[in-house]
């Protein structure tokens, strides 16, 4: 059975599991607290570990061989021109969409009070440590001068994901520069390194069913629909926005930019969305997403190893769309009106934030905070979303995830394999 099957039944069976507990015992059971406190969340936080710890090496080499297969600064900088301007541009329509949905249905003028009091005290612990988080971070140019490493095992060590790629962006070039017979067998060692990291993955991956399994468990088992009825209007906008996104804009430009049938495509690419959906984090599909784009969509192996890497925490379209979404609705809440200008300050603040965010849980919840703060709205208003943002989450990481094969697809076109074959992008296998 393919795996990604196996991971929607384990999906299934763990969500209706799930809510049969909450609905039969309740969320504060004993059994159900143990349950999830000594058995399914451990296996879900021990299986994100073992995808983790293989994340940053597995990054690191995608992306030095991906540079250095190029063979070619020019080609480099054409692909890396073409992947900034596709990020930018398709990263600016979500937050157009995420906005002008969100001033069209108003779903933050239509919060009961009571419930939202309820919901603010509920997550007031965890909101203020995320806006605590997010003052720590650095901002403006001191954000930018963190993407150069001055210590790049202390930026692996403290996972600074965008320090490393800098630094392995860096190490590809000076291979490319350098040829020499050392620089080749240090490139072959970097080799074995990516090949050994997947193989490594692919022995985890196989854990990925059960560990669904327990993610949807718990968020069944404790949260149940309760949630989503009460912040029912800022979720469905979340989602239509998502939706219309994945399904309208990544079909045009499939069709028009990279001469896919996005039929086809969204075939090829169903088990990295199923894995994003059910682990919510961009590195932790990399692997997937890598294979994906091997074996189902045939892409030129340098420009998928490049563009995904890179996407997993540069290209984030569902993060930008989200934060766009979520400060518009908490300035309705709590009655802040904002300008145009400051929209446009939202809308280009949070497809910086899309670039910049960690791919992993909840990641985007610093940046929201923090733009909230830009704006005048209240930060600790994030208290209200955290109850439901697992499950928006999983769904924004599905839209991102799809959004780096769509990336990788239409740069590929035109592009030349690692065969020295021209790939048509249209699908099919190149010669």
């Amino acid at each position: 059975m393919p795996l990604h099957w196996k991971m929607a039944i384990g999906f299934v069976s763990g969500l209706l599991l799930g809510l049969v507990a909450y609905y039969t015992s309740g969320a504060d059971a004993p059994w159900v607290q143990g349950l999830t406190t000594w058995v399914t969340q451990p296996v879900g936080t021990v299986f994100l570990r073992l995808i983790f710890m293989l994340v940053i090496p597995l990054l690191f080499s995608a992306l030095v061989v991906g540079v250095a297969e190029m063979g070619d600064i020019r080609a480099l900088g054409r692909i890396g021109w073409k992947t900034l301007a596709y990020t930018v541009i398709v990263s600016g329509i979500a937050v157009v969409i995420g906005l002008l949905l969100v001033n069209w249905l108003e779903p933050g003028a239509g919060v009961d009070p009571a419930t939202a009091q309820q919901l603010l005290s509920e997550g007031a612990q965890r909101a203020q440590a995320i806006v605590s988080g997010g003052k720590e971070q650095p901002q403006g140019l001191d954000m930018l001068l963190a993407i150069v490493p001055d210590n790049i095992v202390g930026a692996a060590a403290s996972n600074s994901i965008l320090a490393v790629m800098f630094f392995a962006l860096m190490l590809g070039i000076g291979l490319v520069l350098t040829d020499s017979a050392p620089s080749r067998v240090l490139l072959r060692g970097i080799e074995g390194l990516f090949e050994v990291s997947m193989t490594l993955i692919g022995l985890v991956i196989r854990l990925a069913p059960y560990a669904v399994f327990c993610f949807m468990f718990n968020l069944a088992a404790l949260f149940g629909w309760d949630l989503l009825a009460r912040l029912g209007a800022y979720v469905g906008v979340v989602l239509l926005a998502l939706s219309i996104h994945m399904f309208v804009v990544y079909s045009l430009a499939l069709r028009f930019v990279g001469g896919w049938s996005p039929l086809k495509f969204f075939r090829g690419v169903q088990e990295a969305m199923v894995m994003a959906f059910s682990t919510a984090s961009s590195n932790a599909t990399l692997p997937t997403a890598l294979r994906v784009a091997d074996e189902q969509l045939h892409l030129p192996r340098k420009v998928s190893r490049f563009v995904l890497t890179v996407g997993a925490t540069a290209n984030q379209n569902g993060t930008a769309l989200f934060e766009g979404v979520t400060v518009l609705f908490l300035a309705q809440f709590f009655g802040v009106d904002l300008s145009l200008a400051q929209q446009v300050t939202v809308m280009f603040v949070c497809i910086l934030g899309g670039i910049g965010t960690a791919g992993v849980p909840a990641g985007s919840l610093p940046v929201v905070a923090l733009i909230c703060g830009m704006v005048g709205v209240p930060p600790e208003g994030i208290g209200l979303i955290l109850g439901v943002d697992r499950l928006l989450d999983m769904c924004r990481t599905t839209l991102n995830v799809t959004g780096d094969l769509v990336a990788a697809t239409v740069v590929s076109r035109g592009e030349v394999d690692s065969h020295g074959v021209l790939d048509d992008a249209a699908g099919t296998t190149p010669a």
